[in-house]
């Protein structure tokens, strides 16, 4: 390998020391903002990209590992032998199962990568939302105030999350009936304004003869056994713990099957699952995890498998998601330990960060290398899971945060009270801001999260992977992009009074907020604002957006679409929109409108290209575009001809965006009501 940017898939900021990465998922109690040890999850791949091709390696090895990336001084001289960096790879046991990739670019990588690990799974809409959690929501009365709070404040969210404290003595599948004496009830409260729930199942069962679970996995040896062949008994949250062996195809599929309306009794069809600690967590372990010599289905050791037992616990999860819902609507499972082909069960995130504008800032590497490795729906807990956050620090974890294609806030018991409208009337004002950019772009992250599940091709990118050729962002980890079209910067300093932002390429790029034009290929100095963090659309691309504001997601199915067309220096752009029914597989039989928007010569068109005679189903919508915002026109146009119908509607000057307060205008064409399902053009004249 001789790439000059390279990166090892972990979720972990690159290193400053020589020390090798190390692949051996672990429970890491607030880990180090930069370091090359392991944590929740491990993937053996790496990407190099260079000035002619890009290469990818991938080893099938799901034991301990460690990589050493021979950089520039590591064998005595000043430089590389042409720009060559080789790596070092050891593992504890295994097998040889390696994978070469080559490519043009790195979206070949990429892609082929996936087309062996498999594709990302296809999100719930609401999934891509903005969620609320804490360890933990005390009772259904706390419940209620939170969700009416959001309501209160005019902030949107689709998900509130129960942490561990909801269960009846830490025994999942279980409530605690004194304080969530009506778990259905609560349930259908927060469905009847379009939102879910989530609760926590990890996979340590307390070891407690009456408790039906332990029971059941006793008497059928379902347990992972110790280096004498007897039910391993380890310690974790309910105390004496004991482990199912996912490896076994018969006990995922028992596993499965405890998600049932049946089993898990006060579940309901809007209730939805989060696996923690299963890397395994184990407190009294060594290194807090399961002993090597442990023993799993066919007698394998532990070593030989510890990476993958967090992918087979969030496997059988998911399907058990599936078969509770008879395979009609997909599965929402976020993990915190993952492996190579994750992807296909569903999310992760970053684990136990801390409230600190290090772990802020490091948290863009991590969710970027995630998504290089197959993982693009992945986040990091929005004001840091330990510790408390100072209000400027929240504000601007919110304002990075929705951009990270899973958008949660998350925080450890023993934190203050943060909810988004704790900090005062304009702290408020702003966090409500940030969300409501996050909501007003959801169909456009919807249709990144169509295009990853395709391709493998993340959601949020690291800049060079769609400037390959530009050396400039090859060590950029501040900025980054959502799809092809977005570029953001955050603010990672205190205080910070001015950023400077590197935009790549030819083309302008257009202030979100104001719709502004900057130069492409250079750095632009620019005033931090309080309000906003720097955010850019590329000229040359077409952005779908809603942008009226509903208390979830589900409530904003209806609304109309605004395209926000940023042009390039030829007057042309080019953007596309994914829409299906949000929640079932029926798009997978071709129930889904997939359309391209082209702007070229004064004229835009409507475009179908999902393809024909996909499959049986069909799935159509009466959703209209009601606004078209063109930035960068230099025409003094003052009407447009819609066809078909001839029909002629004004041009005017409009807000760029709806955010609060006086917003700088640029020439909008108001109410074309053009169905997004249909063939049409829009011509300037």
């Amino acid at each position: 390998m001789a790439p000059t940017s390279s990166t090892v898939s972990r979720s972990t900021a690159p290193p400053r020391s020589p020390s090798p990465y190390r692949l051996f998922n672990l429970d890491v109690f607030e880990y180090l903002h930069e370091s090359p040890f392991g944590l929740y999850g491990s993937i053996p791949f790496m990407i190099g990209h260079g000035a002619r091709a890009s290469s990818g390696f991938f080893w099938l090895n799901a034991a301990e590992m460690q990589i050493d990336v021979l950089a520039p001084g590591w064998d005595g001289s000043t430089t590389p032998e042409n720009g060559r960096i080789d790596t070092l790879w050891m593992a504890e046991a295994g097998v040889i199962d390696a994978f070469f990739f080559v490519g043009s670019e790195p979206k070949d990588v990429v892609k082929q990568y996936v087309s062996v690990t498999g594709t990302p799974a296809m999100p719930q809409q609401f999934a891509t939302a903005y969620h609320q959690c804490r360890w933990n929501y005390r009772d259904e009365a706390d419940v209620d105030g939170v969700d009416a709070g959001f309501d209160e404040h005019d902030i949107p969210y689709d998900v509130l999350w129960l942490d561990i404290e909801h269960t009846d003595g830490k025994r999942y599948f279980t409530w605690d009936h004194s304080a969530f004496p009506n778990p259905e009830e609560m349930q259908r409260k927060i469905a009847d304004k379009g939102r879910k729930m989530v609760t926590i199942v990890d996979p340590h069962i307390k070891r407690d003869s009456s408790f039906h679970l332990h029971q059941e996995a006793t008497e059928k040896g379902y347990y992972v056994k110790d280096a004498n062949g007897n039910d391993y008994d380890g310690w974790c949250w309910p105390g004496s713990s004991s482990y199912p062996d996912m490896l076994n195809p018969e006990i995922r599929e028992w596993w499965a099957d405890k998600f049932s309306y049946e089993s898990y009794k006060g579940s309901t069809p809007t209730l939805y699952i989060w696996n923690d600690m299963n890397e395994p967590s184990v407190f009294n372990g060594p290194e807090v995890t399961m002993p090597r010599d442990a023993l799993h289905y066919g007698d394998v050791e532990h070593r030989e498998l510890h990476n993958a037992y967090g992918y087979y616990f969030h496997m059988a999860t998911a399907d058990g998601l599936l078969k509770r819902g008879e395979g009609k609507d997909r599965p929402f499972v976020l993990s915190r330990a993952f492996f190579a082909g994750t992807q296909r069960y569903g999310a992760v995130w970053t684990g136990d960060n801390s409230a600190d504008w290090d772990h802020l800032k490091s948290s863009i590497p991590m969710v970027l290398t995630l998504g290089l490795t197959g993982l693009p729906f992945s986040g990091a807990d929005v004001g840091g899971f330990f510790g408390n956050p100072e209000p400027d620090l929240l504000v601007r974890w919110y304002q990075v945060g929705a951009f990270y294609p899973f958008f949660r806030g998350h925080a450890h018991h023993d934190t203050k009270r943060r909810e988004p409208w704790l900090f005062g009337e304009r702290r408020t004002a702003i966090i409500r801001e940030a969300i409501h950019v996050r909501y007003s772009l959801l169909p456009y992250f919807y249709t990144l999260f169509r295009e990853a599940s395709v391709s493998g091709i993340p959601v949020m990118r690291p800049l060079w992977l769609e400037f390959p050729d530009d050396k400039e962002t090859y060590n950029n980890g501040e900025a980054f992009m959502v799809g092809s079209s977005l570029l953001a910067q955050g603010i990672y300093e205190e205080g910070q009074k001015s950023v400077s932002v590197y935009l790549p390429g030819k083309e302008s790029w257009y202030d979100l907020r104001n719709g502004s034009p900057y130069k492409g290929s250079m750095s632009h100095k620019l005033q931090v604002l309080e309000d906003s963090i720097p955010s850019f659309q590329r000229g040359g691309t077409i952005v779908p957006r809603k942008d009226r504001f509903r208390r979830s997601s589900t409530q904003m199915v209806n609304d109309p679409y605004t395209l926000v067309i940023a042009l390039n220096s030829s007057n042309a752009a080019e953007g596309e929109l994914y829409v299906d029914d949000g929640k079932s597989y029926d798009y997978q039989q071709g129930a889904f409108i997939h359309r391209r928007f082209v702007f070229a010569d004064s004229k835009l068109t409507s475009l179908n290209i999902a393809p024909d005679n996909l499959g049986k189903k069909k799935f159509t919508s009466d959703c209209v575009v009601e606004r078209i915002i063109i930035l960068g026109l230099r025409s003094g146009a003052k009407k447009a001809i819609i066809e078909p119908g001839n029909r002629e509607v004004e041009i005017e000057s409009g807000p760029v965006s709806l955010r609060s307060g006086s917003s700088p205008v640029a020439p909008t064409i108001r109410r074309p009501n053009v169905r997004i399902a249909d063939d049409w053009t829009i011509r300037i004249a």
